[in-house]
């Protein structure tokens, strides 16, 4: 068999494994709040997600057409098989690595960092797409803080509009109400997390020559949104219990409020074809719940941890998958 046929092979099967990690890894994050608060069963829960999910991951194709060619130029890549053998190798430890620690990390951060780092070790800093790097860069720098703010507000309009009802009533009636917000938060989550791995494929495809255009073909797209939907049936347990509880005590209002911020701003970065880590995106809106609830409510310390990890996760993954490029380079 050719050894660049070869390469193509184990890239889809790594990239359909990313999905799947991805799957229990970020889509705990997805249904952590409904699990926390009770709304829904974690069976049900995961059941809803992984459907969701699927349905998410078949509708758009925008970030994936931008991971396959705004980091790095997939026509004139260096060794773009191993390249991305490379960076799927250094996201896939990191992912598991951090799960195995119920990190709530990023996994966008971890594939498109670890991209960057094996193209760079593959053809220089110049081997980048700066202006298509810098601009998913600022997405997932900026879309933290967004986040944040809309949770802040969005809790903050949630307690005006219900001040003069009944709290059990108000959480009884936002327990039904997250069923929806749950469904809309995985369904968002599938339009944009699951692009990624299409993406990737397709940079393979077309490094290899096997592709003469950014078109994601449909095998693809089913494939990612298989691989993430089963993946999601798995389960994050680890991951919702932190995000579900241990930034802050959840009520059925304050989940609904950060699901519904949330989700409108990851449908807003899919809409222009701009990859967010739903990680970061769902953290940071419960943070701004519950800074509009009470700020010393949030511990902060948990928090605190979970930044450290955003911030280091870029690094980490590009210099992970330099040397895992390099080695691979000598094999190959």
């Amino acid at each position: 068999m050719d050894t660049t046929l070869l390469l193509i092979i184990c890239i889809v099967l790594l990239a359909l494994a990313f999905d799947f990690i991805n799957g229990f890894h970020d889509t705990a994050n997805a249904i952590a709040t409904s699990v926390s608060t009770r709304a829904l069963s974690p069976r049900v829960a995961i059941v809803l997600a992984a459907a969701m999910n699927f349905l998410g991951a078949l509708t758009f194709t925008g970030v994936a057409k931008t991971v396959s060619k705004d980091i790095v130029d997939p026509f004139t890549l260096q060794n773009g098989s191993l390249v991305v053998l490379a960076a799927l190798l250094s996201a896939i430890t990191w992912n598991l690595v951090t799960w195995y620690y119920g990190i709530p990390s990023s996994s966008s951060h971890a594939l498109i960092g670890s991209i960057a780092g094996a193209a760079i070790a593959s053809a220089g800093i110049h081997a980048l797409n700066y202006q298509g790097f810098i601009k998913i860069i600022e997405a997932l720098l900026i879309s933290p803080f967004v986040a944040l703010a809309i949770g802040f507000l969005m809790m903050t309009l949630f307690a005006a509009i219900f001040k003069n009802f009944s709290l059990g009533k108000t959480n009884r009636g936002f327990r039904y109400f997250q069923v929806f917000t749950a469904a809309l938060q995985s369904y968002s989550h599938g339009t944009n997390d699951a692009q990624k791995a299409m993406g990737i494929i397709t940079l393979a495809l077309i490094s290899g020559g096997f592709q003469t255009t950014t078109d994601i073909p449909m095998w693809v797209r089913v494939g990612a949104a298989l691989a993430m939907g089963i993946g999601t049936s798995v389960g994050g347990w680890k991951i919702i219990k932190t995000v579900g509880g241990k930034i802050m005590k959840l009520q059925p209002v304050n989940g609904a409020a950060a699901d519904l911020s949330s989700s409108l701003l990851i449908f807003t970065f899919t809409y222009l074809h701009l990859p967010v880590s739903t990680t970061h995106v769902i953290s940071s809106s419960i943070m701004g719940v519950g800074a509009a609830k009470r700020v010393k409510g949030v511990k902060w310390g948990v928090a605190r941890r979970i930044v450290i990890t955003w911030i280091i996760t870029l690094p980490i993954s590009a210099l992970l998958a330099a040397l895992i490029y390099k080695i691979a380079d000598l094999l190959f």
